[in-house]
């Protein structure tokens, strides 16, 4: 239990800020059985670019839609958010009260930092965002310690630090487990009411975004590229504007914010003008999962937690195998878990010890693997790797981050078939101010993996009309996103479509008022132990036929995608129900 003055920072993707369900908690709270309210809207961006079908196109066409997708600085009509009269305004939704950043964020994180010996910030978050509170725990603790000062952030993550490593959505529907992690250290379900029936303990602040009416075109399921990057840029923004100016003794400015945020601006403009590399690994990438192999990636230090972050998101997102795409995270981690005892076993290996005895044995020429690392870190280290890997398969790629005026040794330069080199400026800041090219790094690194994984399993068939049709139903947002996929491809009922997914999740089992009425926790249960639930359910409605021959369809046919195209296009089918829909009716 925290009985210190605490800053809770509570990270909420686009779904927790729907307006129905829980207000508070941010999480669409539906008890019991039955379907969301009457009129519920979409928990998430459209699914389509007009006419564009992120699964339909080939080349570089791909990585040019998701840089639209990631581009997510830009309002309406194009207009970009970086403006001085606009930033004020993006604080209000991202805070919830005050004039901006200037109001809410920095004062908050201001009256933190000036008590160090009696205050504490914490992170929290499920998912992408859990993830994205224990890199940016880590990154502060670090410039903390580097001004000789001691840790004072700290992260919460629903399910604990195993879902850093392996995803385990399921338990962010639990507000009671919310509630109870703030006993111990604040956490997202119950904790905002926790936090605000205790306000002399807690100061809390609630990060989201994209509520339903500023929902933007995107690919269902894209969170972890659009909101990701938001919740990372902004929340650095505010925390290394609030250390910067303790150790000036000044107020900060819109300028200073505007200037770290055109940092990140740059960030990507320098990341996609390797579109051209970019485009042959997510090529490489996803040759390797078409021929059911693995796509590793081994990063150094901080490179290393954004490779784990983007595997352990491939999961739920496209009903990825643990193991088709795997981060790995090279360089000393003795400092940054809350409980390193718990990631035991083969699924929450993620270190240098574990690539080399797990991995490394049993890697085959159709596997990828893509290393990560800077310049500064330990070239020798990364060349006797890299040699370790090609005696296993030659399809070795590189990301690295360089200075001006740093170079890559010969000798580790010759063992890549191709490297994506990306240079970056010598900046002459104050040591705060030179967190901003690390923090550069991590995202353009981010926006990289996030591109090549989604483009990869984009080629394996994962995608239909820029939907994650394999999704793995883990918790009550992607149940109910299920549903939504069903009616917008089917043109069926929402009740028609609940009933096919229901049959499909508990085939062979035949369908009974208990079970229809059973807890939404149940269905999710035994659907997480199921492969390609949504597929199957989808063929199902569309064919009027059976589970059983559903599933044979899907195992028979090239991919996925290639299955519910040549179920669309079935002769007699009704030709309404697959048009591009702009309502965006996906959860």
């Amino acid at each position: 239990m925290l009985n210190q003055p605490s800053l809770l920072c509570l990270l909420a993707s686009s779904a927790c800020l729907g307006s129905h369900g829980s207000v508070v908690l941010g999480v669409p709270c539906w008890r019991g059985p039955g379907l969301p309210p009457p009129g519920f809207p979409p928990l998430a961006e459209p699914g389509s670019w007009g006419q564009t079908s992120l699964g339909s196109h080939q080349g570089h066409e791909p990585l040019r839609i998701l840089n639209t997708v990631i581009k997510g600085c830009h309002g309406p009509q194009g207009k970009r958010l970086w403006p001085l009269s606009a930033l004020s305004s993006c604080g209000t939704p991202a805070f919830g009260w005050g004039d901006g950043p200037t109001s809410v964020g920095y004062h908050l994180s201001l009256l933190v930092l000036q008590d160090p010996d009696n205050t504490l910030i914490v992170l929290s978050g499920g998912g992408t965002s859990g993830r994205l509170a224990f890199l940016i725990a880590v990154s502060f603790n670090k410039l903390l310690k580097g001004l000789g000062q001691l840790p004072r952030y700290t992260y919460i993550i629903a399910g604990g630090d195993r879902s850093l490593v392996m995803s385990q959505e399921g338990l962010e529907d639990s507000a009671l487990l919310g509630i109870e992690e703030l006993r111990k250290a604040p956490f997202v379900a119950g904790q905002l009411d926790f936090c605000m029936n205790n306000l002399d303990i807690f100061l809390p602040v609630l990060v989201g975004f994209n509520p339903v009416s500023m929902a933007r075109a995107g690919s269902d399921g894209s969170s972890r590229m659009k909101g990701g990057s938001a919740t990372k840029i902004l929340l650095e923004t505010l925390l290394l504007a609030a250390h910067k100016t303790i150790s000036k003794d000044t107020d900060i400015s819109e300028k200073c914010l505007l200037e770290i945020l055109r940092t990140y601006e740059r960030a990507h403009k320098v990341t996609y003008a390797q579109s051209k590399k970019m485009a042959a690994l997510v090529k490489q990438a996803g040759t390797s999962l078409q021929k059911k192999a693995s796509v590793y990636m081994v990063g150094w230090h901080t490179l290393g937690i954004i490779a784990i972050m983007d595997g352990a998101e491939c999961i739920p997102t496209f009903g990825a195998d643990y193991n088709d795409v795997r981060g790995f995270l090279i360089g000393d981690h003795s400092e940054m878990f809350n409980k390193e005892t718990d990631l035991i076993g083969p699924q929450f290996a993620f270190s240098q010890e574990d690539f080399v005895k797990t991995i490394l044995p049993s890697l085959t020429e159709l596997d990828t693997v893509l290393f990560l690392f800077t310049l500064d870190d330990d070239l020798a280290e990364v060349e006797k790797l890299v040699v370790q890997v090609k005696e296993k398969t030659s399809n070795v790629q590189a990301l690295s981050h360089a200075t001006v005026g740093q170079y890559l040794p010969a000798s580790l330069k010759k063992l890549f078939p191709s490297i994506m080199s990306i240079m970056w400026p010598i900046l002459f800041l104050e040591y705060e101010g030179n967190f901003i090219q690390k923090f550069q790094r991590e995202l353009s690194t981010k926006w990289i993996l996030n591109t090549v994984s989604t483009g990869a399993h984009v080629l394996k068939g994962k995608i239909l009309h820029n939907y994650m049709v394999n999704l793995r139903i883990s918790n009550s947002k992607l149940f109910w996103r299920a549903v939504c996929i069903l009616q917008r491809f089917t043109g069926h009922s929402q009740a028609r479509c609940l009933e096919g997914l229901l049959q499909t999740i508990y085939d062979p089992e035949v369908l009974s008022d208990d079970i229809r009425n059973a807890e939404l926790s149940k269905h999710i249960a035994i659907a997480m132990e199921k492969n390609k639930v949504v597929p199957t359910a989808l063929l199902c409605l569309l064919r009027n036929c059976s589970v059983q021959e559903a599933q044979l369809r899907l195992d028979t046919s090239p991919s996925i995608r290639a299955a519910i195209e040549s179920s669309l296009n079935a002769p007699g089918r009704k030709r309404g129900a697959d048009k591009s829909d702009s309502t965006g009716r996906s959860a």
